[in-house]
């Protein structure tokens, strides 16, 4: 009697977790999408340097890291060696500002500063 128990346990169990994985996938789907769609009329991909950076992975890290959080950021590059970030993004929910804000105000504002923004 245990045993019939048990089995169906794990069956059930089996199958709730194979129709949650299942409504993810669809979700995931239906957000790549959105963005696709959202992005592809309206993208831009902007070039600008970064002065103020010393370190590669505290400092050219942390930007790319933030920049890439933002809402709208398809892809964020900082390239410490350089001194540049290359960023594309979907203009409609992102701006030339927003983006320099983001950057400048890291740190506490007084450590970053954006140069020769050229979307």
């Amino acid at each position: 009697m245990i045993k019939i128990v048990k089995k169906t346990l794990v069956m059930l169990l089996i199958v709730a977790f194979s129709q949650s994985c299942k409504k993810e996938n669809a979700k995931d789907t239906n957000n790549t999408l959105q963005v696709e769609k959202s992005t592809t009329e309206n993208v831009k991909t902007a070039t600008f340097e970064i002065e103020g950076m010393t370190c590669a992975v505290g400092c050219a890290g942390l930007i790319e890291s933030k920049l890439n959080k933002l809402e709208g950021v398809i892809e964020a590059k900082v390239n410490f060696d350089t001194k540049t970030a290359t960023i594309t993004f979907d203009s409609e929910k992102l701006n030339e500002e927003m983006i320099t804000k983001t950057v400048e105000d890291l740190a506490g504002g007084k450590l970053y500063k954006v140069l020769g923004f050229k979307a």
